[in-house]
């Protein structure tokens, strides 16, 4: 039977980056502690609370191109995490993360972004999500494909198989297009509060299905290289304004940076574009 690899927030960054390149997923017990923990659900919950968790987004998911009912309902989803949570920020910049994003994207990209980000409340009687990678999106590379995306689940309660802990397929990362996974091949990330599963955007996963009568709560957040189109739009997420109130170390890692010669935009003061029109 697999399993997802467990560590230590004390142990080396070597062993988690090694843990995803072999196993294609870990978990990192002990990262954040409860008054972090309260702080960003302080931060989310105006956004959460008006919410309804069985409006569905697949419809315009599928009309832009996606899988019908991609997303499983009664889940509470909440986007833009950047602008609205202060605490998510330094989740943003953990050394943590940016010391995996380091090993495992740093190579192809002068430097890395926010991909995406996302908090999930997993309610009673919502599915499973369908098994699905990260890199997706980009169909012209083909499977497995180059390394590309670093994705990551912190967990804000428990994840239990019971409750929907995120489906991991361990070492799928490195499977062909045409390898399936097999029921026994699929594990539930099983981790106390405070942890965070790491898996690599070729790693397949998806949302469990809670079976229990709680709801299970999770931050996501991914990043990717540098060249590539952001999944969530952190331009309109995050818009200058906001951008402006950012440390520079945020605002360059959600995309307010070139790379190389892609991104660069008008900067003059908005005196100066006035006065030349």
């Amino acid at each position: 039977m697999p399993s997802i690899p467990v560590v230590a927030a004390t142990d080396s960054p070597a062993k988690v980056v090694e843990c995803l390149e072999h196993d294609g997923a870990v978990v990192v017990t002990g990262v954040i502690d409860r008054a972090v923990r309260d702080a960003v659900m302080r931060e989310l919950a105006p956004h959460l609370e008006i919410v309804d968790p069985d409006a569905s987004i697949n419809k315009k998911y599928e009309a832009d191109g996606g899988t019908a009912n991609f997303y499983p309902g009664k889940t509470k989803r909440v986007t833009a995490l950047v602008a609205r949570s202060e605490t998510f920020r330094t989740f943003v910049t953990h050394p943590l993360m940016l010391s995996a994003c380091d090993a495992i994207l740093k190579p192809n990209c002068t430097h890395y972004q926010v991909h995406a980000t996302a908090a999930l409340k997993i309610g009673p009687g919502a599915r499973e999500q369908v098994l699905h990678r990260e890199e997706d999106p980009y169909q012209f590379f083909k499977v497995p494909r180059p390394r590309m995306i670093l994705a990551s689940m912190w967990a804000i309660t428990d994840f239990t198989e019971a409750n929907g802990g995120t489906h991991i397929v361990p070492g799928s990362h490195l499977w062909p297009a045409d390898r399936g996974a097999r029921p026994d091949e699929v594990v539930a990330a099983e981790m106390p509060a405070g942890s965070v599963l790491l898996w690599m955007g070729g790693t397949l996963h998806g949302a469990g299905a809670n079976r229990t009568d709680e709801w299970r709560y999770g931050l996501f957040l991914s990043y990717s290289l540098g060249w590539l189109r952001q999944e969530e739009n952190q331009y309109i997420d995050v818009p200058r304004d906001v951008a402006r109130t950012l440390s520079k170390e945020v605002r360059d890692l959600v995309g307010y940076r070139m790379h190389l010669g892609l991104g660069y935009a008008d900067v003059q003061p908005k005196d100066n574009r006035d006065e030349n029109r």
